[in-house]
């Protein structure tokens, strides 16, 4: 019988990070895929871009963290399993004055061409940002994004946007150092831009949606294709329809999920709810 190609455990997979994420990912993906995670040493991930904004990020979120993949196997030329996550954050599509997060964790194999994406989105983030002039509203802000167990950013403002080529603070520990770096970018700018900083090792909600998003990734890993065992069967699109239980008018709640596979091509589809009917408030038609 040949041997699984997809049989990682105890091989090698080197983590595209320089702010800790193995602290998370790594345990996850060694308990469920048998992979063991390193970190290239001195790697430098902020060359794809920051979230204080001096490096602006090139492509979508999923082009970061193919680019960070190939430059680690740049540095582990032996290596043949590669490993990265990048995050996104904004408001959320359906409630804008809600923040919300995505994150992926990528993989990719080189012997075997598998590429798999683990997914986390929600609003559990502590996203956010505000203008201030004075060190008192810096410290309501701060206290609101759970300041200082979770970083801050403090940038210059400039015409009420972000400037951080006038004034940028990073790695900020105390609500001292917090206010003196208000007030030089007062100073400077006239107003401070205040944000949470977002990278992993500076704030620890963000590091559990990258933990949830590894915990997705060995989900999808363990989902086999029913009929040629390539990993990553999994839903690809989602058919809304279900029948409003008053007019029987089809609702744009979703009725049937289509999983593939991306090696064979087989589809398959499922319902995606129990539920025969939409309630009459989720339809047009009734509740216009």
């Amino acid at each position: 019988m040949a041997s699984d190609p997809f049989d990682f455990r105890e091989r090698r997979a080197v983590l595209a990070t320089m702010h800790a994420k193995e602290r998370v990912i790594g345990p996850v993906l060694r308990d469920g895929m048998g992979l063991i995670v390193e970190v290239p040493h001195n790697f430098d991930t902020d060359r794809f871009g920051t979230f204080s904004r001096e490096i602006e990020r090139k492509g979508s979120q999923l082009d970061a963290a193919r680019a960070k993949i190939e430059a680690a196997f740049g540095r582990t030329p032996s290596t043949t399993i590669a490993l990265a996550s990048e995050g996104s954050f904004g408001p959320d599509p359906y409630l804008p004055m809600l923040p919300f997060g995505r994150e992926i964790v990528l993989l990719k194999d080189r012997e075997s061409g598998l590429e798999l994406i683990g997914f986390d989105a929600g609003s559990e983030t502590n996203f956010g940002h505000v203008e201030v002039s004075d060190a008192g509203k810096a410290d309501d802000f701060a206290k609101r994004i759970g300041f200082p167990e979770h970083g801050l950013i403090v940038m210059g403002c400039v015409d009420g946007k972000p400037s951080p080529d006038a004034a940028l603070f990073k790695n900020i520990a105390t609500l001292e150092e917090l206010n003196r770096a208000v007030e030089r970018a007062v100073r400077l700018c006239g107003s401070a831009f205040l944000e949470a900083d977002m990278r992993a090792h500076r704030n620890p909600t963000r590091m559990r949606a990258v933990g949830r998003a590894a915990a997705d990734l060995v989900r999808r890993f363990q989902s086999r294709c029913p009929d040629c065992d390539y990993p990553g069967y999994d839903v690809t699109r989602r058919i809304p329809g279900l029948p409003c239980d008053w007019c029987a008018l089809p609702t744009r709640i979703v009725r049937f999920e289509v999983l593939s596979c991306k090696n064979c091509g087989r589809e398959e589809q499922r319902k995606a709810t129990e539920r025969e009917t939409a309630d009459p408030g989720e339809c047009v038609n009734c509740n216009p």
